[in-house]
């Protein structure tokens, strides 16, 4: 005779299946982790550099601000995130040339960074990626094509 209920061996895979579709799993694998995203916003002074951000699959992350470069993590769950990040270094790069830098682009670095670590969630429509937080307006980046 043979027996028509399941058991649990052969459902496992069926519940495992299941439980990658449910919304938040799937919300989760959409954050473009392996990507590089730049901010959209109009450029500080004659310099082209804009910031961006370099997400690692393991949520290991470059920030390269105005100015400076930090060290980060992203931790995706679901629409929510939290961004860590490592507080700005006392000097700048040395790659920066004297004057690069004007008041008004560290002051953005600081600002940015602080808006960074304020989102805690985000959205994703097409090539935008969205970060927003407490009080604020979105962050809005784009998905590099480079």
């Amino acid at each position: 005779m043979i027996s028509l209920r399941p058991t649990l061996p052969r459902l496992l895979p069926a519940l495992a299946l299941s439980i990658g579709m449910l919304p938040g799993t799937a919300f989760a694998q959409q954050f473009p982790f392996d990507q590089v995203l730049v901010l959209e916003a109009p450029r500080i002074g004659p310099l082209k550099r804009v910031p961006v951000l370099t997400i690692g699959a393991d949520g290991r992350t470059t920030v390269d601000l105005w100015c400076q470069t930090v060290p980060a993590l992203f931790e995706v769950n679901g629409p929510q995130i939290l961004i860590q990040t490592a507080p700005l270094p006392d000097t700048l790069p040395q790659y920066m040339s004297s004057g690069q830098c004007s008041p008004e682009r560290m002051q953005a670095d600081a600002e940015l960074l602080g808006q960074l670590t304020q989102a805690s969630e985000w959205q994703r429509q097409g090539d935008i990626i969205s970060l927003s937080g407490p009080g604020g307006a979105p962050l809005r980046f784009r998905l590099s094509s480079h």
